[in-house]
């Protein structure tokens, strides 16, 4: 790919230093997506430029109608302290005609609502826990056709937000505490959806009009006794002595049931069409010990960090890290948007 113009988009908070040395662990954690997409596509010749982001958008408009930038790469995961708030900076890049990475306006609308989603793969009869959504603020009654136990989530938080194990609830009395404690802690609405035993895994999907699936990846809940595996609470997600103490990691599936890879690569595929993604994704899902598979999210944008599932699983299959960032960015230089369409 010949040398861009790459205007890196993030938290203004996130912002990453030119070097690592004499930061700790914990504070290299903080930026270290940002880190390396901007180091990497500077070593392969691309001209990069880091924007942080907060509340305002004339930064942003500015940095386009001035520098004129080939592309915009997005990582950006709230604006104005708001997770759903994201896809309206997209949506301006698309006013502005500017090309980007990543998921569309529609798709990370559709994607990061967890219930309209659900609602979507349900009509497409792709397989997804039973659910009901408990707003804020609303007397509300189980629904009978719900077994338990349950699992009491965000309808809207990302990254694990208010999810322990007290997530999972086997009678009455605390699903309506854990039902408050999300509408009290998270300021949000309350999805429940039937607890789906088994085994947890991730598929990534790269591309817009053509896909392709990366290797299965599972998540190894390691010397976590029974009770407390089985669910990526925030600890188990982010917490680095918590998962060094328990083992907790997470890598190329074991073998799984005859059949399962080509089926979850199907089934992937078909979820993101469904939902209108494009760029890339990764699809969450359960599988129970009789070979039953439960998509639980389809993440648009997920973490793309040099270590994370998303770049490993690529690197598993002989795209290492530069070129999966390379190709990406073709994506997003290459997406039909609509303003596209209407030029051609």
């Amino acid at each position: 790919m010949k040398p861009l113009r790459v205007l890196v988009l993030m938290h203004e908070s996130l912002v990453p230093p030119s070097s690592l040395r004499g930061y700790t662990v914990k504070e290299i954690d903080e930026f270290r997506t940002e880190f390396d997409v901007t180091n990497v596509l500077e070593k392969a010749g691309h001209t990069v430029k880091a924007l942080g982001l907060l509340d305002n958008l004339a930064d942003l408009r500015a940095a386009i109608t001035d520098w004129k930038p080939d592309v915009a790469f997005n990582l950006l995961e709230e604006f104005q302290g708001i997770v759903t708030y994201d896809q309206h900076v997209v949506a301006f890049l698309e006013l502005m005609k500017q090309p980007y990475t990543g998921c569309n306006p529609r798709g990370m609308m559709i994607s990061r609502d967890k219930v309209l989603s659900k609602q979507i793969l349900a009509y497409h009869r792709i397989p997804t826990p039973g659910f009901a959504l408990f707003r804020r603020g609303q007397k509300y009654k189980l629904p009978r056709k719900l077994k338990f136990p349950l699992f009491v989530k965000s309808a809207t938080e990302d990254a694990s937000l208010g999810i322990s194990q007290a997530s999972i609830v086997h009678d009455a009395d605390r699903l309506k505490e854990r039902i408050q404690f999300i509408h009290e802690q998270t300021n949000s609405d309350a999805l429940v959806e039937e607890y789906i035993e088994g085994r947890e895994l991730y598929v990534g999907v790269l591309g817009n009009e053509r896909l392709r699936t990366f290797p299965v990846w599972e998540m190894d809940f390691g010397t976590l006794p029974d009770v407390m595996a089985g669910i990526a609470t925030r600890k188990v997600k982010w917490d680095r002595n918590y998962q060094k103490k328990h083992g907790i990691k997470t890598g190329a599936a074991p073998p799984l049931p005859d059949g399962m890879p080509a089926y979850l690569d199907k089934l992937s595929k078909r979820i993101y069409r469904a939902l209108y993604m494009s760029g890339y994704a990764r699809m969450d899902f359960r599988m129970r010990p009789d070979g039953s598979v439960f998509v639980l999210e389809a993440n648009a944008n997920p973490n793309i960090s040099h270590a994370e599932d998303f770049a490993d699983s690529a690197r598993a299959s002989g795209v290492e890290y530069p070129a999966l960032l390379e190709q990406i960015v073709r994506l997003g230089c290459n997406y039909q948007a609509a303003w596209r369409v209407d030029e051609g």
